[in-house]
């Protein structure tokens, strides 16, 4: 299979990524989104590499070519410098010293490839006292202040996927530091690496709540908040057929047109600014929307600036009319999935392949062939 020409504002890109799990993998992948040309180099010993799973299901793999290799081995190795002296950016996620064991650290890299930027994602970093320890999203989220403030006040914290820590806190700050530093190496012609850990990106993403609690205006206790759900104009409510609407109309004047469709006269709320009264506002809510399906409410609500909205599953949200004329969604391989994101005026990125690989020839001429006629990217 040789895949369509990248297009997109990162088209020219040259990306090797060193396979691994969880954040490497979907930053490798938005890239790829994005126009970057990525080769994901996997090895020839599976090894454990997260949730099993047929290969053509694994939609963080998309559109990129792979290539396996055996980095323990010299020729391998060899291979894989090569392809890496002819990148402007390597992404790995192993814990640290791992890359530099195998011959494939940043020195060595940076030796055969001046202006690589050397791309480091884990979940403690690649310094301090955790940094040798295993651990995951929940481990990663725990220390920085943000699962404790997620959940009700009467259960334990809520886990919310792993799209915190890894995706927003790893996989997204990565990229952020990733190409920053290639706008750096195209002014310095110097490379460098990029320590991105998925603790400080969760830490970096309270950045607005530590500052609210400083001010007093966000309590530690959670479920007492606004955005955590104990305000009645914030949260989610069951209606008459076990499905669910999400109510945020914070804005006072959001919040009268949300009572006037629901049937509620506002002299049965409870004053806005008495947290004392939040379970009283809610339970007068919940009664409301307890009276219809979800179904009624959705066309109830639609068009208003209410701020309410329908909680929707896996298999309906690619449905959901805005998203649907948004193309938020493709269809590839059979597969639903959603579209890559943002979107651009003048470079729109291409439609994504599924997961596969081309052949290793066809890699390698590409890459490492400065007289192949078939270059991507130009």
């Amino acid at each position: 299979m040789t895949p369509p020409a990248p297009a997109g504002p990162l088209a020219g890109l040259r990306i090797v990524e060193i396979a691994g799990i969880g954040p490497g993998p979907m930053a490798a992948m938005l890239l790829a989104d994005l126009g970057a040309s990525v080769l994901r180099i996997d090895r020839r010993e599976k090894a454990d590499l997260g949730i099993p799973r047929p290969a053509r299901f694994n939609l963080a793999h998309r559109n990129r070519d792979a290539i396996e290799l055996d980095l323990k081995s010299e020729d391998d190795k060899n291979i894989a410098l090569a392809l890496i002296g002819r990148a402007d950016v390597l992404i790995e996620g192993f814990r640290p010293g791992t890359m530099e064991r195998l011959g494939l650290g940043p020195a060595d890299c940076l030796a055969q490839n001046p202006r690589l930027v050397y791309g480091r994602i884990t979940g403690w970093g690649q310094t301090g006292p955790r940094a040798m320890t295993a651990g995951h999203d929940v481990n990663y989220i725990s220390i920085t202040g943000a699962l404790d403030a997620i959940g009700p006040a009467d259960a334990p914290p809520s886990i919310p996927l792993n799209l915190l820590g890894d995706y927003a806190g790893g996989s997204l700050y990565l990229i952020m530091g990733v190409l920053a530093a290639v706008i750096e190496a195209r002014v310095s012609g110097k490379g460098q690496v990029v320590d991105a850990a998925i603790c400080d990106g969760v830490a970096s993403l309270m950045t607005n709540f530590y500052g609210l609690h400083a001010a007093g205006s966000h309590r530690l206790e959670r479920g007492s908040n606004i955005l955590d759900g104990a305000a009645p104009y914030y949260g989610v409510y069951l209606c008459a057929d076990g499905r669910y609407m999400a109510a945020g109309p914070i804005e006072r004047r959001f919040e009268t047109i949300m009572l006037d469709i629901l049937g509620i006269d506002p002299d049965e709320m409870p004053p806005r600014e008495d947290r004392s009264q939040w379970p009283r506002g809610k339970a007068v809510i919940a009664a409301a929307f307890l009276k219809r399906e979800r179904a009624a409410w959705e066309a109830a609500f639609a068009g208003t600036d209410a701020c309410v909205s329908p909680v929707l599953d896996l298999a309906e949200a690619p449905n959901d009319p805005h998203l649907a004329e948004r193309q938020s969604y493709c269809l590839i391989d059979g597969i639903i999935q959603p579209a890559p994101a943002p979107r651009f005026s003048r470079t729109p990125p291409r439609t994504p392949y599924g997961p596969g690989s081309s052949e290793a020839a066809h890699i390698l001429a590409e890459w490492l062939d400065e007289n192949a006629t078939a270059k991507r990217g130009t």
